[in-house]
């Protein structure tokens, strides 16, 4: 008896906890729009990465760079066909984009649930650097 009133406590938790769970709108995007290069202030400069094809969709990046440091990373495309497609972009590009700026290279680490999306992340990354060299 004690384990069916556990079990029936936790089952309406877990309900509870998931119908208050509020997701974002479709219309709401990570991507960032690339920045034209002549709107760059002198010494900049913005180089697009290659896509890089994921199992959940295409990653595309760009990195302004100012002589050799990288000072900024725009997500020009990114895996959107669901919702959750959207909120780990949400979470996992800024971690990456942080991380990028920390250590001025493709040398990062994967963002622990966006596997696949790192991994875009990162092959577009080092191709943006590799076409900037």
């Amino acid at each position: 008896m004690r384990r069916a009133i556990l079990a029936v406590t936790a089952t309406v938790a877990g309900l509870v906890a998931l119908l208050s769970f509020k997701t974002h709108s479709s219309s709401e995007r990570t991507v960032a729009s690339p920045e034209p290069s002549a709107s760059l202030p002198p010494g900049e400069r913005a180089i697009t990465g290659n896509v890089a094809n994921t199992a959940y969709g295409p990653v595309q990046v760009q990195v302004v760079v100012a002589t050799t440091k990288i000072v900024k990373v725009n997500v020009l495309e990114q895996p959107q066909s669901t919702e959750h497609d959207l909120q780990i972009g949400q979470f996992a590009f800024p971690k990456l984009i942080g991380e990028t700026l920390s250590a001025q290279s493709a040398r990062i680490d994967s963002v622990s649930g966006a596997t696949y999306t790192s991994g875009g992340y990162i092959k577009s990354l080092q191709s943006a650097l590799d076409n900037g060299a």
